[in-house]
């Protein structure tokens, strides 16, 4: 019996090691040699030779230093107030007596920016607020503000890090015990006081982190500068004008990319030490919410009008493409719809983006799985597995940009040049940390005798990965493809510098549309990813639903027992 389990477990860790060298190479290849690459190219002058001169240069210019305040200082005040906005709406969901539907609508809309790329939030403001704005003309005709610049930029990134501050929040709620609110309200304490104690106190690690991630995305965003910055000068535009300007230096644009770099590390790093200071409840006990109509009545409001001032941006993107020209001519017509599809152009695009996401989504969730099969489901050496994680960590502190412009140098006349692959491998890299923690959390939370048991049954560990471990992985894999896909379909960052012209994706083909002055097609564009990334999420959650009810009738509760006690009868 001993002799023939050590075969068996000899060829489990074969197996095991395998994928652990197919990922390991992958990160090498992708992720660690596109950045030696960048940091060598930012010390490199123009005949080759290592020098400081490029970092000088780039310092002793005013403008640079003038993006990067610039970048601060909105970054800063945007990541404040999406997470004053995301702690009201994950408050209302969690905390009042509000209607379930209306509490699910929350969570749904406040998402709903997740779908388009940045890119389009700033065409939207600017057909909202600017001068013939939709909300403009509602309001009399006469602009509220100046839209370009720092006042479009901070409202483009709120809109675009509220989900993600939302999510983090909301989901750091589900490890705060509410019994403790009618404690404190027992022993004496005002409400103000039970307020910051039991629910401010518990969250404040995770509202750091949230403003950090907030101000993280916003400092590191290319897509809504470079519709509505204006003359306000930010990191990400100087980078790409040093990349792809009218006179591209790639040695000062590697300096930019590496200062870049700086306030991310530094942000992941704080972090790390904010999320110690977490307090979780092993045990939450499950409570009826406290009545409070005053309570629920603001916060219900303080929600609706929130995110009625988020989506209402949205408004004009279902608008604009149904019209001759806004809003000059107003009236309704199909002709923009039609030429989405009859345009060979568009339409390329189009399915050049379906094409890149798809295959994003089908081996991101093959690397992700593999990953976390090593650090969750495995007894490699710890160094292995904390190695996986600290590639997951570092993968997080990469702006999407950086990633681009490292695949630019070290890509370039090569084989991957301007191809779908080194878009597809750019994108699964670059959301791989997110993914990664998804299949780690569900295969960590499976039975752990499972490869055990089938191992004595008389499976290999392929088979009981493919057997066992993968239909009960079945909803999170699927989460995930949903995640690669819709976010393969909207960034823009990561593959400004790596698209050619047979493979641009909708993104960049906005990008360009708005130096041609084609807002018409820019909204269709826009429309269409909103469109497929609803339907993409929709058959998704059908699924996992169709899943879960199935698993839940009578006599099939687990899968993997009811699987495991038909094995075990036929062996008998």
């Amino acid at each position: 019996m001993h002799e023939a389990k050590q075969p068996r477990q000899k060829m489990r860790e074969k197996e095991l090691h395998v994928l652990l060298a197919v990922v390991a190479a992958v990160f090498v290849v992708f992720l660690a040699a596109p950045m030696v690459l960048l940091l060598a190219k930012s010390f490199q002058t123009g005949d080759g030779s290592l020098s400081f001169a490029s970092y000088l240069a780039v310092f002793q210019k005013f403008d640079f230093l003038e993006s990067i305040g610039n970048s601060l200082k909105v970054s800063a005040c945007a990541g404040l107030v999406a997470v004053l906005l995301a702690f009201l709406l994950a408050y209302t969901v969690n905390c009042t007596n509000l209607p379930k539907g209306l509490k699910k609508a929350i969570i749904l809309l406040t998402q709903l920016p997740m779908l388009l790329p940045t890119i389009t939030y700033g065409f939207a403001i600017l057909y909202s607020f600017g001068r013939t704005g939709l909300i403009t003309r509602m309001l009399g005709g006469k602009p509220l503000f100046d839209i370009y610049g720092f006042n479009g930029l901070l409202i483009g990134y709120v809109i675009y890090t509220l989900p993600t501050a939302f999510l983090l929040i909301h989901n750091s709620f589900q490890f705060v015990d509410k019994k403790f609110m009618i404690v404190s309200r027992v022993m004496g304490d005002s409400k103000l006081s039970t307020f910051l104690r039991t629910i401010v106190r518990p969250l404040a690690g995770t509202i750091c982190v949230a403003f950090v991630q907030s101000f993280f995305l916003s400092f590191t965003d290319y897509g809504i500068p470079t519709s509505i910055g204006g003359q306000y000068n930010v990191i990400a535009m100087e980078l790409f004008n040093q990349m792809l300007g009218s006179v591209p230096d790639f040695n000062k644009g590697a300096v930019v990319a590496v200062v870049m770099l700086i306030p991310s590390i530094v942000s992941i790093v704080v972090m790390a030490v904010i999320e110690r200071y977490n307090i979780r409840y092993s045990k939450v006990t499950p409570i009826e919410i406290p009545r409070g109509r005053l309570r629920d009545t603001l916060c219900g409001v303080g929600s609706i009008v929130a995110l009625v001032a988020v989506l209402q941006v949205f408004v004009i993107i279902l608008i604009v493409p149904f019209v001759q020209m806004w809003p000059y001519q107003p009236n309704f017509t199909l002709d923009h719809i039609k030429n989405l599809f009859t345009s060979p152009d568009l339409n390329s695009v189009f399915f050049n983006s379906l094409f890149v996401s798809a295959l994003t989504a089908v081996f991101g969730c093959l690397l992700s799985y593999a990953a976390a099969l090593i650090t969750a489901r495995s007894h490699l050496p710890k160094a292995a597995r904390r190695g996986v994680d600290a590639v997951s960590s570092i993968v997080n502190t990469v702006p999407g940009m950086v990633l681009g412009i490292g695949f630019l140098f070290a890509f370039t006349g090569g084989p991957l040049q301007s191809t779908f692959a080194i878009l597809v491998i750019c994108n699964i890299v670059h959301y791989f940390a997110t993914p990664y923690q998804m299949m780690k959390d569900s295969l960590s939370k499976m039975n752990a005798s499972w490869e055990t048991t089938a191992r004595l049954m008389g499976d290999n560990w392929l088979k009981t990965i493919a057997r066992i471990v993968t239909p009960n992985a079945a909803p999170t894999i699927l989460q995930v493809f949903g995640y690669y896909f819709v976010n393969a379909m909207v960034t823009i960052s990561a593959v400004v510098f790596l698209t050619g012209p047979y493979t641009m994706v909708m993104t960049t083909k906005i990008s360009s549309l708005q130096h041609l002055g084609k807002f018409d097609d820019i909204f269709a564009l826009s429309l269409l990813i909103l469109v497929t990334n609803l339907v993409v999420k929709g058959i998704v959650a059908l699924i996992t639903h169709k899943r879960k009810a199935k698993a839940e009738q009578p006599g099939r509760n687990n899968q993997q027992p009811n699987v495991m006690k038909e094995r075990a009868t036929n062996a008998v």
